[in-house]
């Protein structure tokens, strides 16, 4: 007891206490490696920056932001005014549940906004990231 004390003390991880791998990250992690053997892993911070990223899209400036909104606790509201639950799971337990859902999705925004499919670096990159916001240390 007193090692994990000390080690909460200074920072470092206690061996047993780290929050399990998503599982669709394990999926993304296995794709990577196939598209990119020099996969070495996802980055929260390349993941926030596609989700800020913008296009230009039909002389309209896209991002996921333009329906998902700047934070991705709250709702929000497609380009036809319909309500976009949040995207961050603290906020919306429901969200990344369904795999097959999951992948529909980065298929139509992926599209979307950067006109073509998110490779599984950026799906890694983009739910290591999402699946901080919000939640608690």
């Amino acid at each position: 007891m007193k090692t994990l004390w000390i080690a909460l003390l200074i920072g470092l991880p206690a061996v047993g206490f780290a929050a399990p791998e998503h599982p669709l990250l394990q999926r993304y992690a296995e794709q990577a490696r196939q598209e990119d053997p020099a996969f070495a892993g996802f980055s929260a911070e390349a993941g926030k920056t596609l989700y800020f990223q913008e296009e230009q899209r039909n002389g309209k400036t896209m991002s996921c932001t333009t329906c998902h909104t700047a934070d991705p606790m709250t709702t929000g509201k497609t380009l036809a005014f319909r309500k976009v639950q949040p995207l961050a799971p603290a906020a919306n337990p429901e969200r990344f549940t369904d795999a097959k859902k999951v992948e529909k999705w980065f298929r139509r925004n992926c599209d979307d906004v950067f006109a073509r499919e998110c490779t599984a670096q950026e799906k890694g990159d983009f739910m290591t990231w999402i699946l901080t916001v919000g939640a608690q240390p």
